[in-house]
C-alpha cells in the first residue's frame, strides 16, 4: 500500500511540475498576479509530493519489501541498516528519484526565501525550475520507475554492490547531487533573466548564494568520492581521471568560475554575458554527468546503468535545455551590456583571468573525457586517454591559477597599482620560495612537482593570511578589526588556503610516495620509507554479510612499535564479489597504507604497502574549501532578503 502511495505521489508531482512550468510563465507574460502567485505553492507541493515518494521507497528498503523489483536487485535482509537506507540511491532508479527530490527542494527554497525577488522574475525562475522537474519526472516514470513490482517476490534480495557498502560512498551521492542540481537554480535564474530582459547587480546578488551552495556541495561530494577511492579500491590513488570523476569535476570548475564572475556582476555590473553563459554551461555539464553515468557509453565502477534508451532520453533533455538557454542568450545579447569599466590592472581583470583559466581547464578535462567516445564513434578507433594526458594538459592551468589568486584577492576594484599589492605580498612570496628551496634540497634526482606544489601551497596560504591582515589595517585594535571582518572575507581566505593545502597534498603524493609489492609469509618483515612492517597473522573473519581474510600487520619505526594494521580481503557471498579493505595508519605528515591480497601457491600472501606523504592534506584542504564556502554563505550580504531590504530602504522599486 505504501509503495502504491509513493508511485501515486510521483505521478501527482509530475502533474504539478507541468502546471508550475506553464501557468506562472503565462502569468508573468500577461502580467496576471494571480497566475504568477501559484508558482510558490506549486513548488512547495511538488517538493512535498516527491518527498513522500522518496520516503515510500526508503520504507520499502528499510523493511526489505522484496515485492519491489528495485529492492530485490539492490538489497538483502542481512545487510546493515545503514546500507539498506543508502541502498535507496545506490542504483539508477533510486538515484534519479533523489536527483528529482533535490530539484524540487531547490525550487521550494526559492519559493520560501525568494520574497525579495521581483514577482515576475520569481515566477519565471520557478517556472523554469518546474520545467526541469517535469523533464526528470517524465524520465523516471517512463524509463526508470522505482516502484515496479515483481510477480513472484523472492525470499531474499540480490544485495547491493559491495563497493557501495561503505560510509564514504554512502553519503557521496547526496552531496554530489546537491551540487549538480544546485546548478539547475543558476540555470533557472539565467533563463528567467534572459526572458525578462534584465541582468543587473541585483540579479548577481540573487544568483550567488545558489552558485556558492552548489559549489560547496560539489566540493564535499568530490572530496568524499576521492577519499573512498583512496582507501576502498586498494590502488593507493586518490584520483584516476575516470570519466565519471571528470563528470563531477567539470561542473566544479565551471561553478568556481561562475561564482567569481557573479561577484563582478554584483559589484561592478560587468561580465554580464559571460556570467549568464557560465550559468547555462554549468548546468549543461551537470547534465552531461548524468548522461555519462546512465547511458552505457562508458564502463566505470561509478556508472549506474547501461541502457541506451535511457541515455537517449537524457540526451534529449540536455539538448532541449541547452538549446533553450543558448537561443535565449543569443536573442538577448543586447540587454547584457556592461555598465562598469575597469583598468587593465584591477580585481575585475584578474577575475577575468581566473575565469579563463578555470574555463580552459574544464575544456581540457572535457576534451580528454569525450575524445575516446568521439574517436570510436566517428573514426572507429579505440583510444584511451589517461592520467599522463590530464596531468600534462591540466596542471599548467592550476599552477597559473595558484599564482594569480593571492594577487587578485588583494587588488582593488576598477583600477589598482600592482606594485603596491606586490610589496605587501613580499613576505608571503619569500616564505614560499624558502619552502621551495627546502623541499628541493631535501629531494635528490626527482621531478620538480613536489617543490613547486609546496611553493604554490605556501604562496596561497600565506597570501590569504596577508589579505586578511591587510584588511584589518594597523594599530592596537587590529586584532579586533580582524575578528569583525565580514564572513565573506574570512570565507574567501579559508577557501583559497584550503586550495593551497590540497595542492600541497597532491604534489607530495605525486612526487614522493614510496611503494612495495611482494609476497609475504607469516613473520616476514619489510622496510618502507624508514618504517618496518611485519605480517604477524592472517585469519578468517565473518561479517554481517561477508567473509573476510584479515591480516594483522605490525608497524614500527626503529625499536618503537607504532601500531597494528588490519587489511582485509572481503568476499560477499550473495553478490559473489570480492572487495579490498585497505588498512591505514593516518598521520598529519604521512599515511602508511597496507593492502592484503590472495594467498599464493608457494605460501604467503600478496601484500602491497605504500608510504603516502601529506595524503590527508588533500581532503583536509577540501574540507577547508567547503568550510570557507559555508562561511561566505553565512554572510548576511549573501542573503537575498538583506539585499532587497537595502533596495527598498533606498526607495528602489521591486520591479
Amino acid at each position: 500500500m505504501i509503495t502504491e502511495l509513493g508511485h501515486f505521489s510521483l505521478i501527482l508531482a509530475f502533474v504539478t511540475a507541468c502546471f508550475q512550468a506553464v501557468v506562472p510563465l503565462l502569468g508573468a507574460r500577461r502580467g496576471w498576479p494571480g497566475w504568477m502567485a501559484v508558482a510558490e505553492p506549486a513548488a512547495v507541493l511538488q517538493f512535498l509530493l516527491t518527498a513522500a515518494a522518496f520516503a515510500a521507497l526508503m520504507w520499502a528498503f528499510v523493511t526489505s519489501d522484496f515485492s519491489l523489483r528495485l529492492v530485490v536487485l539492490n538489497s538483502h535482509s542481512l545487510k546493515p541498516m545503514l546500507y539498506k537506507i543508502t541502498g535507496v540511491w545506490g542504483n539508477h532508479e533510486g538515484s534519479m528519484l533523489l536527483w528529482v527530490l533535490i530539484v524540487t527542494l531547490f525550487g521550494a527554497f526559492a519559493a520560501w526565501f525568494g520574497g525579495g525577488l521581483p514577482p515576475t522574475l520569481r515566477a519565471r525562475v520557478l517556472a523554469v525550475q518546474g520545467m526541469i522537474g517535469a523533464a526528470f519526472f517524465a524520465f523516471i516514470l517512463f524509463t526508470s520507475n522505482p516502484f515496479l513490482r515483481v510477480a513472484v517476490p523472492p525470499f531474499d534480495g540480490q544485495d547491493l554492490n559491495p563497493l557501495l557498502q561503505d560510509p564514504g560512498l554512502a553519503f557521496h551521492p547526496p552531496f554530489l547531487y546537491l551540487g549538480y542540481v544546485g546548478l539547475s537554480m543558476t540555470f533557472s535564474f539565467a533563463v528567467a533573466a534572459l526572458i525578462e530582459g534584465r541582468v543587473d547587480a541585483a540579479w548577481g546578488r540573487w544568483v550567488r548564494p545558489y552558485t556558492l551552495a552548489a559549489w560547496v556541495f560539489l566540493t564535499i561530494g568530490i572530496g568524499l568520492g576521492s577519499w573512498w577511492a583512496y582507501y576502498e579500491l586498494g590502488w593507493g590513488g586518490f584520483w584516476f581521471w575516470d570519466p565519471v570523476e571528470n563528470a563531477s569535476f567539470m561542473p566544479w570548475l565551471i561553478a568556481a568560475a561562475l561564482l567569481h564572475s557573479a561577484i563582478v556582476v554584483e559589484k561592478r555590473e560587468a561580465l554580464k554575458s559571460w556570467t549568464v553563459l557560465l550559468a547555462i554551461i554549468a548546468f549543461g555539464f551537470s547534465m552531461i554527468g548524468a548522461f555519462i553515468t546512465r547511458s552505457g557509453v562508458i564502463t566505470s565502477v561509478h556508472a549506474f546503468a547501461t541502457d541506451p534508451e535511457r541515455g537517449v532520453f537524457l540526451l534529449m533533455i540536455l539538448a532541449f535545455f541547452m538549446l533553450l538557454g543558448l537561443t535565449l542568450f543569443a536573442a538577448r545579447a543586447n540587454v547584457m551590456q556592461s555598465k562598469g569599466v575597469f583598468g587593465l590592472v584591477s580585481r575585475e581583470s584578474v577575475l577575468v583571468v581566473n575565469n579563463l583559466l578555470l574555463g580552459v581547464a574544464a575544456f581540457v578535462v572535457f576534451t580528454g573525457t569525450i575524445w575516446p567516445l568521439v574517436a570510436e564513434m566517428f573514426f572507429d578507433r579505440k583510444l584511451s586517454v589517461g592520467a599522463p594526458f590530464f596531468n600534462l594538459a591540466f596542471t599548467p592551468f592550476m599552477v597559473a591559477l595558484g599564482l594569480v589568486l593571492p594577487i587578485g584577492a588583494m587588488l582593488p576594484w576598477k583600477r589598482a597599482r600592482l606594485g603596491r599589492v606586490l610589496r605587501r605580498l613580499i613576505p608571503a612570496f619569500g616564505l614560499a620560495v624558502a619552502v621551495l628551496a627546502l623541499a628541493w634540497a631535501m629531494q635528490t634526482g626527482r621531478s620538480a612537482i613536489g617543490p613547486v606544489g609546496l611553493f604554490l601551497a605556501t604562496w596561497l596560504v600565506a597570501g590569504a593570511a596577508t589579505d586578511l591582515l591587510s584588511r584589518a589595517g594597523r594599530g592596537e585594535s587590529r586584532l579586533g578589526r580582524l575578528v569583525r571582518l565580514p564572513r565573506a572575507d574570512w570565507g574567501k581566505a579559508v577557501a583559497h588556503g584550503g586550495l593551497g593545502i590540497t595542492m600541497a597534498g597532491v604534489a607530495a603524493m605525486t612526487a614522493w610516495q614510496a611503494e612495495d609489492i611482494r609476497v609475504v609469509r607469516l613473520g616476514d618483515s619489510l622496510e618502507l620509507a624508514g618504517y618496518t612492517l611485519t605480517l604477524e597473522d592472517v585469519r578468517q573473519v565473518e561479517g554481517p554479510n561477508y567473509v573476510s581474510t584479515m591480516g594483522e600487520v605490525a608497524l614500527s619505526r626503529g625499536d618503537d612499535r607504532i601500531g597494528t594494521l588490519y587489511p582485509e580481503k572481503r568476499v560477499y557471498p550473495v553478490a559473489q564479489m570480492p572487495t579490498t579493505e585497505a588498512a591505514l595508519d593516518n598521520g598529519i605528515l604521512r599515511d602508511i597504507y597496507v593492502v592484503i591480497g590472495d594467498p599464493q601457491e608457494g605460501g604467503g600472501w600478496a601484500m602491497r604497502t605504500y608510504f603516502k606523504p601529506l595524503a590527508n592534506w588533500i581532503w583536509g584542504g577540501a574540507i577547508l574549501m567547503a568550510f570557507g564556502g559555508l562561511l561566505s554563505l553565512s554572510d548576511r550580504r549573501y542573503r537575498v532578503a538583506a539585499g532587497a531590504r537595502r533596495m527598498r530602504a533606498q526607495g528602489v522599486p521591486a520591479e
